[in-house]
């Protein structure tokens, strides 16, 4: 047995291969409850049909995957333009405190709309830092993988440092966290006594977007080719620079504005804890996707899917949260495998005697 070139990309294993790979992990999955003592099917319930059974798991689900479609929809942009843009948590993170720090300037006469400049803050600051990555890539050709990788954890320090100091609720009992936001400043519900937000259909608006950005705009266009013939893109006269910086941008404007729906939304403050890895997860959610807004819109619901998995696995199974990070992995590293068969194919030979 042996892996064999295809004579072209197979087609069919493009959207078969992530197919595979959820059930491999599904597979891998059941296993490892049965090493851990746990019934399998009890287990994979809590992952699979736990997050599905009622109206309130559904908003939840939605509020999950808000954050993990926006982030994952930037990087897919940059991704296909051939930016690896991997510090997403961190843009999350930095949009975010800007939102944070204009909710908390509302005051017992601010109006309604400060809510869109909540939202535009959180857009500010995620592209913000990912013009630091943009800077650094054009002025001194530094590596967009590490330094964006870098600057989560100066994003981390930077948000620990302000809800631990400045911005620390003096009537917290010492918590790490800013005021509870004023109501004026939250975002409308979708459904009330739910969660569920109105930036669900903000991300879902976003898909929109992106997917007439990527295929039906010239703008789009000009970063495909740069990512897929960076030598043809050069003869046609796109810029290279003008392509780096667009991709960064976007990404980093996505993430902050899942880092403002997030601060604006469900949380309604700041502490060291406003992403539970969601940038990090949108990578996955992205490939999964096929780098593609509608694979993303179902990617997004999958992976929101082990989220709330890992919440529950630890409350009914007493096993620990990061479960979640587990099945995350191991979905990572089935489609890795799988795609291999997308420009390979096995070969089977008869042994010679």
């Amino acid at each position: 047995m042996r892996l064999e070139l295809r004579p072209a990309p197979s087609a069919l294993m493009v959207w078969l291969s992530p197919v595979i790979a959820l059930l491999l992990t599904v597979s891998i999955g059941a296993a490892l409850f049965a090493l851990l003592g746990k019934d399998p099917v009890r287990g994979l319930a809590v992952f699979f049909v736990e997050p599905l059974k009622s109206s309130y798991a559904l908003s939840e689900l939605a509020v999950k995957a808000t954050p993990l479609m926006l982030c994952a929809l930037g990087l897919a942009i940059g991704f296909r333009a051939n930016v690896w843009n991997i510090g997403a948590e961190g843009q999350l993170l930095l949009g975010a405190i800007a939102a944070g720090g204009v909710a908390l300037l509302a005051g017992p006469g601010t109006g309604r709309w400060i809510v869109v400049f909540i939202l535009l803050a959180g857009v500010a600051g995620g592209m913000a830092w990912a013009a630091i990555v943009a800077w650094l890539r054009d002025r001194y050709h530094a590596n967009e993988i590490l330094v964006s990788l870098m600057l989560v954890y100066v994003a981390q320090l930077l948000l620990a440092y302000l809800v631990y100091g400045p911005w620390k609720d003096p009537a917290g009992f010492n918590f790490p966290q800013t005021k509870r936001f004023l109501a004026v400043t939250n975002l409308p519900l979708l459904i009330d006594q739910t969660r569920m937000h109105i930036g669900f259909v903000i991300a879902l608006a976003a898909a929109a977007v992106a997917w007439l950005y990527m295929f039906r705009h010239y703008g789009g266009y000009q970063l495909q080719v740069g990512g897929i013939a960076p030598l043809a893109a050069r003869y046609a006269g796109f810029s290279d620079r003008r392509a780096l910086w667009t991709a960064l941008l976007i990404g980093g404007g996505a993430a902050g504005l899942a880092g403002a729906l997030e601060a604006a939304g469900p949380l309604r403050q700041l502490t060291p804890h406003v992403s539970a890895g969601y940038g990090f997860a949108a990578i996955i959610v992205a490939f999964v996707g096929r780098l593609h807004p509608l694979g993303i819109v179902f990617a997004s619901i999958l992976l929101s899917m082990f989220f709330i998995g890992g919440e529950l696995s630890q409350s009914r199974l007493g096993l620990p949260n990061s479960l979640s990070g587990v099945f995350q992995g191991v979905l990572l590293f089935s489609l890795l495998a799988c795609d291999t068969f997308i420009l390979y194919r096995l070969r089977w030979t008869p042994r010679l005697s």
